[in-house]
């Protein structure tokens, strides 16, 4: 008996539809704030202590928290500064199960020079009650454009505050690059890991200068492994490495040398081969890979961002290795912002392309999370001309 052609082409495509994590996966956007004003900076961690993990944002003259299940908005502190927010790092480094936040702000990039007027840094003491109560401000020291910061494991029980300015001291963004360093005497990024004293409000926050090398830098990636922490670090002129092992710095040299980046994730393939994916150059139109122990083994996967300005690695298809999400704020050719997920083989070799957010996101930041518990990954994202904080769902 000979099947009808459609009927075939109609189990066909089923059968394909059903066994492909690709074509199955759905993404399913849910606003939870329309009025962000900026959305410079987004983490996840528990801030409440229910054992969920919680959005913290970083806007313009706020910084606030949304808590798991309702998507309760609650502030944590504001005016802290006279220029915006700019920054923010949220992780459990006491082991009680609530995030202690560090946060920057008094972002004036174009003045470099002035650390009153430009840059500040903050550790943040818990109030009894999140939900009523805003969290004193204690100030450490800083650089002019601090921009990046993050929690970093630097031992079995230690944590460090690397933060990260925008531009060295003296940098005169105005100049053309080839006249920046012989007419101003431009100094590179001061890149600092802060060390959490016994009483973070009375005692002394010492710190170490771990690298001054790049003369503009714009994100950094940290891999934790079992007994080494390594930090890429993305600038003007590559990304440089800088490794932590039993509590000391090594500056390792160039992980990627001669192309610009601002934003950069790594990732990991079949066979726990890995990658790092980089928006090139600042603020940059272009996604590319570089294999992880060979930066001539390039890819460039994407060249219509404008002003790509957010990036992730994770499993969010179920493929047993990673994908890349990227988000970018102004509008491209299309004439439309968004965020976009790149997808490949096993091998990283051929990559395809999805599109979770067609022109509702001016993406400024994105983060990864399984924010509702099934085991896949959501993405959150915060959109700067759009004002707006998304959670895409992973159904």
């Amino acid at each position: 008996m000979k099947m009808n052609s459609k009927l075939i082409y109609f189990f066909a495509l089923t059968f394909f539809v059903l066994i492909s994590p690709i074509y199955a996966q759905k993404f399913e956007a849910q606003t939870i704030d329309k009025q962000v004003a900026i959305g410079y900076g987004l983490a996840i961690g528990d801030v409440d202590g229910d054992g969920k993990a919680d959005i913290i944002l970083a806007d313009k003259k706020q910084f606030v928290w949304y808590r798991n299940g309702d998507w309760k908005r609650f502030l944590i502190a504001e005016n802290l500064t006279e220029f915006d927010n700019v920054c923010i790092a949220a992780r459990d480094i006491d082991g009680d199960g609530k995030v202690e936040i560090a946060v920057g702000a008094q972002w004036n990039p174009s003045e470099t020079k002035d650390d009153q007027k430009s840059g500040s840094v903050f550790y943040l003491l818990r109030p009894q009650d999140v939900t009523s109560q805003t969290w004193e401000a204690v100030r450490l020291h800083h650089e002019p454009t601090t921009h990046r910061m993050r929690w970093v494991k630097t031992g079995k029980t230690q944590y460090t505050l690397i933060v990260v300015p925008l531009h060295g001291r003296n940098n005169n963004v105005n100049a053309p690059p080839a006249m920046r360093d012989a007419t101003t005497k431009e100094a590179g990024v001061k890149v600092m890991a802060y060390s959490v004293p016994k009483n973070p409000k009375t005692d002394k926050w010492e710190y170490t200068l771990l690298d001054e090398s790049l003369h503009a830098t714009h994100n950094f990636e940290v891999l934790e492994f079992d007994k080494q922490t390594l930090i890429l670090l993305g600038g003007r002129e590559g990304i440089k490495r800088i490794t932590c092992k039993e509590g000391k710095w090594k500056n390792e040299g160039w992980q990627v040398e001669g192309y610009g980046f601002g934003e950069l994730r790594s990732g990991v393939l079949s066979g726990k081969k890995r990658f790092v994916a980089g928006i090139e150059p600042m603020h940059g139109n272009e996604l590319s890979v570089y294999a992880f122990d060979n930066q001539k083994e390039r890819q460039s996967l994407y060249k219509d961002f404008h002003q790509g300005h957010a990036l992730a690695c994770g499993d969010l298809l179920g493929l047993g290795y990673d994908q890349i999400v990227a988000g970018w704020r102004n509008p491209n050719s299309e004439n439309k912002v968004g965020i976009k997920l790149f997808y490949s083989d096993k091998n990283g070799r051929n990559w395809q392309v999805i599109t979770i957010d067609d022109n509702t996101m001016a993406c400024e930041d994105l983060q990864l999370a399984d924010l509702d518990g099934n085991g896949k990954l959501d993405i959150i994202a915060a959109g700067r001309a759009t004002n707006n904080l998304i959670i895409y769902w992973n159904r």
